[in-house]
């Protein structure tokens, strides 16, 4: 049976002979005749054979693994050419090198796949251009393919290589005829020639620019919502071509300056939005709007004011510093009203109005969305910077995460007009803030940011943690930044013959991925009763307060239970009521009143649980009242406010007695009021607590008793004509006193 597939194996590279030594020339005369990295550092591979532009006949020639299935083998292959190495010398390595618990005999292969993918991968993404290379993009989906099914005892593949796509039709642009319409195109594609979630999980985050480890899922969402969750090659090749386009265009905008102001150091331009004249973004402050132009930077939003033909200043709103910005979605219309939701409000202490920038666009609000998105991201990432007290090379890490971030959500958005929800966002920041138990998922970032040093080296081949076990390491989104030209290499500097040790090692799950799965699995619980919540709501006034009276019936018949007892309409029930709560009071019983509630609640759950195992929950039934046209809601809610002034307005009229009375307003009220505390003060001195409140509990409940009543009511009377006799204080309006609006 061996013998069969290694046979079937050397029929497969006999056929794809020629493919095979192109892309290993090609391979070879990059890391051989080429320096890779920032500022003219190279990406060693650690004894790697051969130098030159020739290939040793060992490597021309690669020998198959017998552990390894067909595609796999054709895996490890492609990396050997890559890396100048024998894929005897990397079996060696791997067997040699790493430690027993990735060797085990179940997970061996995938594990040997890993090993020879990572370091594969670390050395291509050393080039800047590698998102643009077919190559590339062909073998990392194989190498997620061939993850799923990396041993000989797993399902074989067809014998069509999934990825080879030499007779499709390419336009002018390069794009395939293919990706003229949307992902449903895709869902035509062979089910096995598709990959699953968590073999693009395990490679796609090796590269930074293409997936971050804590987004990974859900970028993965994104890609397959339209293919039943299985990531199909054109999908994937789409994807990478519009990253590419967004990372070009970003080196396109680099400059010095935005208008007439100057950027600082180290700023990047991520997005620029207001130039089409059919897309402005208007600026809103008070109840002037203007149009413009509005950029985003890692540090600050600008935005330049149209004038005639012409540009304006450019006023810089920062995000870096804590000055309490506030960015959340607004409301916007002319005149300052509040009429269309498509706006972003800024907010500082610097600036003395907030300001409001409008996105107008015909139907919905992606284009609002999308930049509230990535300014939040860029708001969290200096404040997690600051939280942490990050400096140097570790700051500049935290921002490059964030701009990775930002390139994927927009090649995303625009290849597939994808728009994220609130736990499926691709930004890793607002991810965390959003995520339960995110915090931890930023715990463990800023504990792995504590090892990170640009100057570690790590000479060992293998770009994983086992062989000498380092303690650093490296700053891969800052370095994909600089391999991309986006920063200058005095930002890094690498010593010679470094490798990039990225945030996925081969057969372990690191903290920060376990931090993020456990998160994640807590977003299914919430999704879902967040959906329950969003099916009971109902709309109008009466509607909602006949739900409320309803959920509320069981307090609300207590205390209409409470109150018929203390009318004495029966004056048998209330007399025993009396007694008990009397003989509660003077027995210290009292304090057991909350306890026993609590234990009846849970009694009373833990019997609703054990009976109703399976069941689902009946729904709630409410009669709804008469339904109301918009005029009679209106005047409704109308009712309902004036009732609300009027109890402010009561409130406001009792604190301005009271003050009266602390102020000596009225001396005789004053006295009484005086003479009042003080007994009372004697009284709660002296007198034990359970007397005093057996005192005020009787004098409250036997009010309405025959013979009390009238005495009672005579007390009320004379109380409250004593308190319409108290002046209120005298309250002064003043208007603010605030500068002059510039006339623009």
């Amino acid at each position: 049976m061996e013998k069969v597939k290694v046979g079937m194996l050397e029929g497969l590279m006999r056929n794809h002979n020629m493919s095979f030594k192109s892309l290993f020339s090609r391979r070879i005369g990059n890391v051989n005749g080429e320096e890779t990295g920032c500022g003219g550092v190279g990406v060693g591979v650690g004894g790697g054979g051969g130098g030159g532009g020739e290939s040793s006949p060992s490597i021309n020639s690669p020998r198959p693994i017998p552990q390894l299935s067909p595609l796999a083998n054709s895996v490890v292959s492609r990396c050997s050419g890559i890396l100048q190495i024998p894929t005897e010398e990397l079996q060696h390595r791997f067997d040699t090198e790493l430690p027993e618990s990735v060797k085990e005999l179940l997970t061996y292969a995938r594990n040997f796949l890993e090993f020879c993918s990572y370091q594969a991968l670390n050395v291509l993404s050393g080039r800047g251009d590698y998102l643009s290379d077919k190559d590339f993009r062909h073998l990392t989906f194989d190498m997620m393919l061939s993850w799923e099914a990396p041993s000989v005892e797993s399902e074989q593949l067809d014998k069509e290589t999934p990825t080879c796509s030499n007779q499709e039709v390419e336009d002018e642009d390069g794009w395939s005829l293919f990706y003229s319409s949307s992902t449903n195109m895709a869902v035509q594609v062979d089910e096995k020639k598709t990959v699953g979630r968590e073999a693009f999980a395990r490679i796609a985050p090796v590269c930074a620019a293409v997936a971050d480890i804590i987004t990974v899922h859900n970028l993965f969402d994104a890609l397959t919502s339209s293919s039943s969750y299985r990531l199909h090659f054109l999908v994937y090749e789409k994807y990478i071509r519009s990253l590419d386009k967004v990372v070009k265009a970003a080196k396109g905008v680099l400059a010095p300056s935005i208008g007439n102001h100057q950027l600082a150091e180290r700023e990047i331009i991520l997005d620029v939005d207001g130039t089409i004249p059919t897309q402005p973004v208007l600026q809103h402050i008070g109840i002037t709007a203007w149009p413009g132009r509005l950029t985003l930077t890692n540090h600050a939003l600008y935005f330049e004011s149209l004038g005639v033909g012409l540009y304006d200043k450019a006023v810089r709103y920062d995000l870096a510093t804590d000055m309490k910005q506030v960015i959340k979605p607004e409301l916007t219309g002319p005149l300052g009203a509040r009429l269309f939701d498509k706006a972003v409000m800024y907010k500082s202490t610097s600036i003395t109005d907030p300001v409001y920038f409008e996105f107008p666009e015909f139907k919905g609000n992606s284009r609002r969305d999308y930049w509230l998105a990535i300014c939040l991201e860029i708001l969290r990432a200096h404040r997690f910077i600051r939280k942490n007290n990050l400096r140097g090379i570790q700051r500049s890490e935290v921002l490059a995460r964030a701009i990775l971030g930002i390139f994927r959500y927009r090649a995303v958005r625009e290849a597939f007009h994808f728009f994220s929800s609130h736990y499926k966002t691709l930004l890793p920041f607002n991810l965390a803030e959003s995520l339960p138990r995110g915090d931890l998922i930023l715990e463990t970032l800023s504990s792995r940011l504590i090892l990170l040093n640009a100057a570690a080296a790590q000479h060992d081949v293998s770009g994983s943690p086992y062989a000498k076990q380092p303690q650093k390491l490296s700053p891969v989104s800052l370095l994909t930044l600089c391999q991309f030209g986006l920063i200058l290499h005095k930002e890094v500097n690498l010593d010679e013959e470094a490798i990039i040790t990225a945030d996925v090692c081969v057969g372990e799950t690191n903290a920060l991925e376990m931090a993020v799965k456990q998160s994640v699995s807590d977003v299914g619980k919430a999704e879902a009763a967040q959906a329950t919540v969003d099916q009971v709501k109902v709309e109008g006034i009466d509607t909602n307060l006949a739900v409320m009276k309803g959920l509320m019936f069981p307090l609300i018949e207590s205390v209409n239970r409470l109150q018929f007892l203390a009318s004495w309409r029966d004056p048998y029930k209330s007399t025993v009521f009396l007694v008990l709560a009397c003989y509660c009071i003077l027995r210290g019983w009292i304090r057991y009143m909350l306890p026993s509630v609590f234990v009846f609640v849970a009694a009373l759950m833990l019997w609703r649980s054990h009976f109703n195992k399976g069941k689902s929950l009946e729904p709630f039934r409410i009669t709804p009242p008469a339904n109301r046209n918009p005029v009679e809601q209106l005047l409704t809610l109308q009712e309902a406010i004036s009732h609300v002034e009027a109890l402010i307005q009561a409130g406001n009229i009792i604190l301005l007695k009271i003050r009266a009375l602390l102020f000596a307003v009225l001396p005789q009220a004053t006295d009484r009021i005086v003479m009042i505390l003080v007994f009372m003060a004697a009284v709660c001195a002296l007198v034990p607590l359970r007397y005093i409140f057996l005192l005020v509990f009787v004098e409250a409940f036997t009010r309405e008793m025959p013979y009390r009543k009238e005495n009672s009511e005579k007390w009320a009377r004379r109380l409250r004509e004593w308190w319409i006799r108290i002046p209120a204080a005298p309250v002064q309006l003043v208007k603010p006193v605030g500068d002059k609006k510039k006339k623009s």
